[in-house]
């Protein structure tokens, strides 16, 4: 389990982490502090994984708090700035949530964090071009999913359905949440109603691809995408 704090001048804010964070079983927030002082003296009395920490506060931004803090945990910036991406990841953020971020975005950097925690715990210190599984919503439930048992994902409604080799899983996700939540160097969306594993794909023709036995449209405005996957294959 991860333990984690929230850092923001804005109470909103911090009560939108609280409540997405409610949805993440992998994570605790352990306390949220609109005042960064009262923050740093938290951090050196409590063991702490993760740091949800917003850039730009009026009394030390949340650049500047993490470069002073010797060994920081892990830290996801949550900003409305996207000009602060670059500086973010100099100093090797997990990920950068752009305000307002969704509970599939969110999930999806908690999935990173949580990936990078585990790798730690085995003794690692490289992080992976892509996580090895996400956690999926179903219901009131979080799957743990490995990315290669996800053949291809498909829009049914107000829902996605995840399709597995042997069981299908329903999430009350929209596709660009979906889209979000797996890494684009393994995912492709060829469709508006479909996205694949690059990995399943087992034919490529004009307007479709098969994925195993299923043969999926390609819609017009990615057929781009597929043409890039044959070339980079």
């Amino acid at each position: 389990m991860l333990k984690a704090i929230a850092i923001d001048d804005e109470p909103l804010a911090l009560e939108v982490i609280k409540n997405l964070a409610k949805d993440v079983v992998f994570i605790t927030i352990e306390e949220c502090f609109t005042n960064s002082f009262k923050a740093m003296d938290y951090l050196q009395k409590n063991k702490t994984d993760l740091i949800f920490l917003d850039i730009k506060m009026p009394t030390i931004s949340g650049i500047d708090f993490i470069k002073s803090i010797p060994n920081p945990p892990m830290v996801i910036f949550t900003t409305a700035y996207s000009e602060h991406a670059v500086h973010s990841f100099e100093l090797d953020a997990v990920d950068y949530l752009l305000k307002p971020f969704s509970l599939a975005r969110f999930l999806k950097a908690c999935n990173k964090a949580n990936e990078l925690y585990e790798l730690r715990k085995q003794g690692s210190h490289l992080f992976p071009t892509t996580p090895a599984s996400v956690f999926i919503k179903s219901g009131y439930e979080q799957i743990r999913v490995a990315l290669e048992d996800i053949q291809y994902v498909e829009g049914v409604g107000n829902y996605v359905q995840f399709i597995l080799e042997k069981q299908n899983i329903t999430s009350r996700l929209t596709m660009s949440e979906a889209e979000a939540l797996l890494p684009s160097s393994a995912f492709v969306r060829v469709h508006r109603s479909y996205i694949v594993a690059k990995k399943h794909i087992r034919k490529i023709e004009k307007k479709t691809v098969w994925v195993n036995q299923k043969e999926i449209p390609v819609g017009e405005s990615y057929l781009h995408l597929v043409e890039k996957i044959v070339k980079n294959s």
